[in-house]
């Protein structure tokens, strides 16, 4: 008898941990009659890397040089993430070079962890090298660590980029509503192009 409860109490924690998980999901999906147009969806990702970019120089004044140097820059303006034991985070972004957007691409990464709710950031990831930027460009599907690796800068008292993050041939700066945010790893991030 006693087996039998355990194992109904194990099915149920079970059961309730699959109905939390289908609950996270079904507040991320869209409706199809929700879609808008391919370029009001391009517009929108556009306005948000301009926005994200605006949020990266006020909390680190530093960025904006090590911006205008780079070969290129992908803008991942909102990367949502929720996790109830097993989450994921899903964002749509931009490629600029010299100023102009050259694709649009989005970012998934999984989770496990025991924190309910959703955390939204922006993601910007600066290719300094050319040869970083054309094997990000030439690949069919990218991912944080088994492709190359991005050294998430930090921030010195002084308000400077630590000099070893920017001889990095690749630097990423993760930023939320507090600022610029320290001790992040975006190992595992996939990056695949998109055609919104």
């Amino acid at each position: 008898m006693q087996k039998n409860r355990t194992t109904f109490r194990s099915s149920g924690i079970a059961l309730a941990l699959v109905a939390a998980s289908l609950a996270f999901t079904g507040c991320t999906t869209t409706k199809p009659h929700d879609a808008a147009t391919p370029a009001t969806e391009r517009a929108q990702i556009n306005s948000g890397v301009d926005a994200a970019l605006s949020k990266l120089y006020a909390s680190a004044p530093a960025s904006r040089d090590l911006v205008s140097r780079a070969k290129g820059v992908l803008v991942f303006p909102s990367v949502v993430g929720a996790s109830f034991v097993v989450g994921g985070e899903y964002g749509r972004g931009a490629l600029r070079v010299d100023g102009k957007t050259t694709g649009y691409y989005s970012t998934t990464a999984g989770s496990i962890g025991f924190q309910a709710g959703a955390q939204d950031k922006s993601i910007i990831v600066l290719f300094m090298t050319q040869q970083s930027l054309d094997n990000f460009r030439n690949s069919n599907g990218w991912t944080v660590g088994a492709d190359a690796t991005i050294a998430v800068a930090t921030i010195g008292a002084n308000g400077s980029i630590d000099s070893n993050t920017i001889r990095q041939p690749i630097v990423g700066f993760v930023v939320n509503n507090t600022g610029l945010m320290a001790g992040v790893s975006l190992t595992g991030a996939k990056i695949n192009k998109i055609s919104p």
